[in-house]
């Protein structure tokens, strides 16, 4: 099947956070919106056919999955990935967020410290405080248009602020690097010395650019897998964030003990019979829907380079290695990041997401969702080349 990825979905009047929500937060109704992480492309055909066939049944009742679920995610993550999982490591949570925040609940107390990597996806930030727990921040250093991780200061964080838990970001989301296995082994490394359990959000897997790949956390070696909890889940892949389904990996059988106390004790009884039959087909049978998705995203990425570089000379674009958004320094104008917001969502009528929201480190910066129809992005960048005219 050839999948059109050019077609333009109306996706007003569903509910969509990212459609439905502009005057609720001071914008005008033509706005483009280019934020939050959700793609704008229909979720593979054999997907949606599922759940016609589920919906048309007429009976929800509380479900659960057969050996095929998770034979269908393994196959995934050992074929595209070379991670070969176990059936006993699986557990099934509505999202990666609520996992890392249960993993914070299970594996630290109140006060102790969690590190981080700013900037850095900002619900992190936001979990580790609404649970009362110390950020720890070990920033990134952006060195000659890329961004590198500051080891030194690693170990230096880990040995003198009480860290229990790193979330690890990879691929990192929004300054789109995919780590290399060595500097996942620095860092996993550290981590055991230093007592520190790994919480790895693997959320973005699926998507590298050529020649980067993803290599997940617990397949180095089985001391790493030891000592993390992996958290993946096709939401971002196929575009399923709303069916609410994950799939964590924990190895060390005393960790996802813990871990699953924690979710018993929130009174979280299962996933929908919808997420469940979504990810599992999406597993068999949507590799060659995402083939075409990268290739369409990574034509939409080289468009969005050469625009940038003929049109908005002063916008540095960070070379992406994986995922599908984009990071933009802005820094190349002289104004306040205040004013760049202004003439983003104002004059140029844009939702991005401004870089401080990921940090003070993504101070002058944004963050920008290239999945979608060529001309919806065209648009967008002409809107900005036509808002920022006539700045320096």
């Amino acid at each position: 099947m050839k999948y059109d990825f050019d077609k333009i979905a109306n996706r007003k009047n569903t509910g969509s956070i990212k459609y439905d929500f502009f005057h609720e937060n001071g914008l005008a109704e033509d706005t483009i919106p280019l934020w939050v992480a959700d793609m704008d492309f229909s979720a593979p055909y054999e997907v949606t056919e599922k759940l016609k066939d589920i919906a048309s049944h007429g009976i929800f009742g509380y479900s659960d999955t057969k050996d095929s679920y998770y034979e269908a995610v393994h196959d995934w993550f050992s074929k595209y990935h070379g991670f070969e999982t176990k059936p006993e490591w699986m557990v099934k949570t509505p999202g990666v967020v609520f996992s890392i925040a249960t993993a914070i609940r299970s594996f630290s107390e109140e006060g102790e410290g969690i590190l981080i990597q700013r900037p850095v996806y900002y619900p992190f930030e936001r979990i580790i405080k609404a649970n009362n727990r110390k950020v720890v921040n070990n920033a990134l250093k952006y060195e000659n248009g890329k961004y590198v991780i500051d080891f030194d200061d690693f170990e230096r964080v880990l040995k003198n602020e009480n860290v229990k838990l790193f979330i690890l970001c990879s691929p990192h989301n929004p300054v789109g690097r995919v780590w290399l296995k060595e500097e996942l082994k620095i860092m996993g490394e550290l981590c055991l010395k230093y007592n520190v359990i790994v919480v790895a959000d693997e959320i973005h897997c699926d998507f590298t650019y050529p020649n980067h790949q993803h290599i997940p956390f617990a397949s180095i070696c089985d001391d790493f897998a030891q000592n993390s909890i992996v958290c993946t889940s096709p939401s971002k892949t196929f575009n399923l964030a709303g069916l609410q389904t994950a799939n964590i990996f924990i190895a060390n059988n005393t960790l996802k003990q813990k871990f699953t106390k924690s979710i018993h004790a929130t009174g979280f009884g299962g996933l929908s019979i919808f997420g469940l039959a979504a990810c599992e087909t999406a597993y068999r049978f949507g590799n060659e829907w995402l083939s075409q998705l990268k290739d369409y995203l990574y034509d939409n990425l080289c468009f969005a380079k050469e625009y940038l570089k003929r049109n908005l000379p002063n916008i540095r674009i960070i070379e992406p290695e994986g995922t599908y958004l984009l990071w933009l320094d802005f820094s190349g104008y002289d104004l306040e990041e205040r004013h760049i917001n202004d003439i983003i969502r104002q004059k140029a009528r844009l939702w991005l997401d401004e870089g401080s929201l990921f940090g003070s480190e993504g101070k002058n910066f944004q963050r920008i969702n290239i999945a979608c129809p060529r001309k919806i992005l065209k648009d967008a960048l002409l809107r900005l080349k036509e808002a920022l005219t006539d700045i320096k």
